[in-house]
C-alpha cells in the first residue's frame, strides 16, 4: 500500500490524509499495514501519532516528529484548544443545526462520560439522506457515529452504529463500500511556535464520487 498523501509537515508535524480502512498503528488492530509505518517510511523519520482516526474514517491524521511535541499537541487536546470538522453522510434528515449533549461509555457496561457535538446539515439528498458537518466538541470512542445515530440519521456505510437496508443499497447502486464519515480540517495550535494551523483534507473519490453521482454540490466538499 502506498503512504498517505502529505498534507502538512515541517520540523515539528506531519499530517496526511488518511484513507479509509487503514488502521493508524499496531496498538489499535492486528494488521499487516499501519498508517504509522507507511508514513514513517515515506518520510525516512520515527512519527507519533497524537489522536486516532477510526480504522473506517478517512481523514486529516496528524504525528508528531518529536516526543516534545507529542506532550505540547496532547496537553491541546486535552485543553480543547484542536478543533476537528468532519462530514457524513446520513440516513435521514437531521434538524438543520444543533449540539448533541449525550454521554457515551468507551464500552458497554462502563462508565458514561460526558460528549457533545455540534452539527449542521449541509444538503438533502434523493429527499431522505443528508449532507452533514460535525464539529465534536469532545473525543470519545466513535462518539460522531454514535451521536448521529441518537438523532435517528445513522451514517451511511456504518457497519456497528448504521443500518444494513441503507448500507447495502448504497454498495449495490453507487459502489459506496465504505463509512461516508471524513475528517476534512483540522486546527491546532503549532507544538513549538504556538500559532495556529489549519489543514484541509480533500474528500477522497471513493466518497465524492457517490456523492457527486447523487447530486451533491461539489462545493460541499470542503
Amino acid at each position: 500500500m502506498d503512504a498517505p498523501e502529505i498534507l502538512f509537515r515541517d520540523d515539528a508535524l506531519v499530517v496526511v490524509n488518511k484513507p479509509s480502512g487503514l488502521v493508524v498503528h499496531r496498538g489499535w488492530a492486528r494488521e499487516d499495514v499501519y498508517a504509522m509505518t507507511l508514513v514513517r517510511d515515506a518520510i525516512g523519520q520515527h512519527v507519533h501519532p497524537v489522536h486516532r482516526l477510526d480504522r473506517p474514517t478517512s481523514g486529516a491524521l496528524v504525528f508528531a516528529l518529536d516526543r516534545a511535541d507529542v506532550t505540547a499537541l496532547m496537553t491541546a487536546f486535552a485543553e480543547q484548544r484542536i478543533h476537528k470538522r468532519y462530514l457524513a453522510l446520513v440516513r435521514g434528515i437531521p434538524p438543520e443545526s444543533g449540539e448533541v449533549d449525550h454521554p457515551i461509555a468507551r464500552e458497554k457496561g462502563a462508565e458514561k462520560r460526558p460528549a457533545q457535538t455540534r452539527y449542521r446539515r449541509l444538503a438533502v439528498l434523493w429527499d431522505r439522506y443528508a449532507w452533514v458537518e460535525a464539529e465534536p466538541l469532545t473525543g470519545r470512542t466513535h462518539q460522531i457515529r454514535r451521536h448521529l445515530r441518537h438523532l435517528s440519521c445513522p451514517i451511511i456505510g456504518d457497519v456497528k452504529h448504521g443500518d444494513g437496508k441503507h448500507n447495502r443499497r448504497f454498495r449495490e447502486e453507487l459502489g459506496l463500500h465504505r463509512l461516508a464519515l471524513h475528517a476534512v480540517q483540522i486546527t491546532l495550535p503549532h507544538p513549538r511556535t504556538g500559532e495556529p494551523l489549519t489543514v484541509d483534507a480533500p474528500v477522497p473519490d471513493d466518497l465524492a464520487g457517490p456523492l457527486l453521482e447523487m447530486g451533491l454540490d461539489p462545493t460541499l466538499l470542503t
